[in-house]
Parts: C-alpha cells; structure tokens; sequence
C-alpha cells in the first residue's frame, strides 16, 4: 500500500472514530444515521429525482421540487425543477452529513450531481458534476449515497469492464474530491461465499457494523424487464448475499446467504434495539439481521409479502421511527403494505391499500402522519400504456388509513418519471 493510501484509509479511520461516540440514528428513518438536523415535524419540501423521457417536456433527468407543507400557499405544487441536460436513468440520491447538498446519480451515465438545498430548500442550487466514477473506481451505475463523517459513501451497482454485476463502494469528501474504493466481497467470509454484487448500504455505528446488499449489473437493469424474465441466463445474473462490515476497518467479517436479491437495508431505529430488516424482490421475503449471539450477525427469513408465486416484487421499504413499523412496496401490484414489526421475528401484515397502478419508492414522516410514493422502478421495468403512471403521491396515515392529501402528476407536467425522494425544510429547522 502506497503512502498516500495509507494517509487516506488512517483519515477515514480518524472520522468514523470521532463520530461514534455521539452518533445518533437520525433523519426521516431512512437516512444516514450521520445526517443532520431531522426535521421531526412538517417537511416543507420533497425533491424527487426524476427521470428524463425522450419527447416529454425538455427529455432530460431532474430534481424536482413540490411544496409540501400544508400551510403554504403552493402545498402540493411543484415549485423548482432544475434539468441536467440528458437522460442518464437517475436513480438515488442522499444528503451529505450536514445537510446542506443533495449527490444524486445515475445508473446508465455514471454521473453524479450535486446541488445546494441548504442555501435555499425552495429552489436547489446545481454546484457541480462527478463524471469520472468509472476511472477513478473502476464501478458504474452510483446507486446508494450514504453520508459519512465529510464523506459521501457510493454504492456502485456494476463495474465498466464487463457491466456485470461485481461492483463495489467509493468514498467521497463532501466536496467532491474521491478519497477510496473498496471492492464487494467474493470468495468465502465465513462460510458463505461472497458474490460481488452490491445495492444498498446501512451503518449502525453503536455495533460498528456496516450491513451491505446486492441486486444486479448494468446488464440486468438496463434490459426490458419483459425480455429479461425471459433470459434465463440474466434471470441468474441477481445477487443473492448480504455482508457485514466492520465498519472502522472497511472490512467484510461475514455474507449471509438471502437468495432472491436482497434490497434496501434497515436498522430498528430504537436504540434498544439490535436489528435490521430487509426485503428480497424475487422471493417476495422479509429477512432479519440480528446478532447470532456468538459474537457475529445472523440472517433470517422472518415473513411472506403478498404471493411470492405472482412476483409481486417488494422494491422500496420504509421504517417507523420506533422501529414497529414498516411500508412496504410492491411494483407489480401497485401495493402499499403496512407491517407490524413489535415482534420482528415474526412480522404480521396488518394494512394493504392499492395506492398506483406501479409503485416504486416510499418514505414517511419521522412523526409517521405521513406517507409518500411515487412511481417510477427503471426506465426500462415501468409498465407500458395506461399502467405507465408517473406520480408522486402524499397520504395522510393515522394508524388505520391512508387518506390522500395530494397528487402530482408527471405525466401531465411533462416533467418524466418521478423515483426517489428526499425531505427538506426552510432554514434547516428542527421541528
């Protein structure tokens, strides 16, 4: 290892360790517990990372700023909306520690954009363009971004040699500068072995644990879902493990075995509590990480979402803030779940509405009176026609029913087709 190696793994290590001490679990569940400043009462604003459609309004990929607080004159409206100049199937994005900028990706062109949403969350700023991940990493398609201590953690989901799917992670200093590059394991950590693939990232720093999961290569997500559930051979092209990190060394200690593409990842968000919960698109499961009273981590199947024999595919899922909760989404259904997790070895379904003819993405309030969704999976999976609705959704949630509150069409303001969410407030407040 080079010197200069040496001073940037030693840097990293020094940040992590600064932060444990005082590291909460924070944001709107589903953050990075290093994220600032939650807003625990009304969000102001959603953003929404949207994907450009070739003959619809300027065809390029944008962030998308609606108002959504009640008491505005422009509640459910949209009221900014920045394009980056051409379509490269934007995907995720995540705030930087302190808040202040927005990186968001995109799974076909690599890049990776960065805007300013604490100067002012009504009208987010663009700052600059990432455009050489693939040189500098070797990885394509940024998907997670995960806040670090003055760093942004990217979790690639494909590499530039092959577009498989053996990926890995690249750090980022808060300003754009690349720091380092870890590669997904392969080969056997314990006793399962690793098969490179990557997705989503969760951090628990009090058990200085890094959870990792896997999907698919570029060669999967960019084909039509209709010719590639008839591709046997891409049909094997899907991740099928989950590893634990220790995180202050970046190192994988164990892979668990969780068949069926394992993806988004979360921690109970209840200090008292020792456990993450993950869905599996393909096998239609919940699985839960807890320790495996030895010293390690386990992964368990722990509950059935919907009928796994119908590939209904569970995609996003989202956390209550006292971990006993859990919204779950199912593309082909067009579903929204609702799962009582008070036991999580055992969960129980316990609501069910139709909330789309597709839905993709869903986040709650930290206070759980709300609930959004949009729509979009990938540019090449949405449906086609009349089911090819582009929306973003906002429901109000009182424990028994979702009621909506607003709709904003996408379709109809021709601004594409809306993914990922983000909340902000105005001047950063703590509400």
């Amino acid at each position: 290892m080079s010197n200069p190696q040496r001073i940037r793994r030693r840097t990293i290590a020094a940040a992590l360790a600064a932060a444990f001490a005082g590291a909460a679990f924070a944001d709107e569940t589903c953050n990075s517990p290093y994220t600032a400043r939650l807003i625990k009462g009304q969000e102001d604003y959603v953003h929404v990372w949207t994907l450009g459609v070739e003959g619809v309004g300027d065809g390029s990929d944008k962030l998308v700023t609606i108002d959504a607080n009640p008491k505005s004159k422009g509640y459910g409206k949209v009221v900014h909306s920045h394009s980056v100049g051409g379509r490269g199937e934007a995907h995720h994005m995540g705030f930087t520690d302190d808040r202040k900028h927005l990186w968001a990706g995109g799974l076909d062109d690599s890049k990776i954009h960065i805007f300013d949403v604490g100067t002012d969350p009504a009208k987010p700023k663009f700052v600059k363009t990432i455009a050489d991940l693939a040189k500098q990493t070797g990885f394509v398609g940024p998907h997670t971004f995960y806040a670090m201590p003055g760093r942004m953690l990217i979790q690639s989901l494909s590499n530039a040699k092959d577009h498989g799917g053996k990926t890995g992670m690249a750090i980022y200093n808060n300003k754009g500068a690349f720091v380092a590059k870890y590669d997904m394991p392969e080969g056997e950590v314990g006793v399962v072995k690793g098969d490179g693939y990557g997705y989503d990232i969760a951090i628990n720093p009090r058990k200085n644990v890094m959870l990792t999961s896997s999907f698919a290569g570029w060669n999967n997500y960019m084909m039509d879902m209709g010719k590639m559930v008839k591709d046997g051979e891409a049909m094997k092209r899907f991740g099928a493990t989950m590893a634990a990190w220790d995180l202050k060394a970046m190192k994988p200690k164990q892979i668990f075995s969780v068949p069926g593409s394992p993806l988004e990842i979360r921690w109970s968000l209840n200090p008292k509590d020792k456990w993450a919960i993950t869905a599996t698109a393909l096998t239609s499961k919940l699985w839960l990480i807890k320790p495996d009273g030895k010293g390690g981590w386990q992964a368990k199947d722990v509950a059935t979402i919907g009928d796994p024999s119908k590939i209904p595919l569970p995609v996003d899922i989202s956390i209550s803030a006292d971990g006993k909760g859990l919204w779950v989404n199912t593309f082909m259904d067009g579903l929204t779940r609702y799962f009582d997790l008070s036991n999580p070895e055992a969960p129980k379904e316990t609501y069910t509405k139709k909330t789309g003819k597709q839905v993709n993405m869903v986040s709650q309030s930290w206070d759980g009176k709300r609930v959004y969704i949009t729509s979009s999976l990938l540019a090449n999976w949405d449906k086609k026609g009349d089911d090819n609705e582009q929306f973003l959704r906002a429901f109000h949630w009182d424990g028994k029913e979702l009621k909506p509150a607003f709709e904003v069409d996408f379709n109809k303001e021709k601004l594409g087709r809306a993914h990922h969410m983000k909340f902000s407030a105005k001047g950063g407040k703590k509400t």
